[in-house]
């Protein structure tokens, strides 16, 4: 079941669980990621998602495997599918079988 309040962004869990606790700037962290200043602001913002490739980043510079970012990003991207895109009229698929040899 999708919960229906929105879950946090893996930017925003970065920030408030890793950069503010160790007093680490963004314009530090961007440097230790390899990655703009930009383009870290961004993500910690909510404006980019987590791709796989920054989630390896972060899994090397937390010691936090690169699951549990992906999986934080997933929860976040499941729970727009559910309550921010349209919606669908979709009827499911229908088994059917077969009652002639090919």
């Amino acid at each position: 079941m999708v919960p229906k309040m929105k879950p946090v962004h893996p930017g925003q869990i970065l920030k408030e669980g890793y950069l503010k606790p160790l007093n680490i700037s963004i314009a530090s962290a961007a440097r230790t990621l390899g990655i703009s200043r930009q383009s870290l602001s961004d993500f910690i913002n909510g404006k980019t998602d987590l791709s796989p490739e920054m989630a390896k980043r972060l899994s090397l510079a937390t010691n936090a495997d690169v699951e549990y970012w992906m999986r934080i990003q997933n929860k976040l991207d499941i729970w727009k599918a559910t309550y921010c895109t349209k919606q669908y009229k979709i009827q499911p698929f229908e088994l059917r079988t077969s009652t002639s040899a090919h």
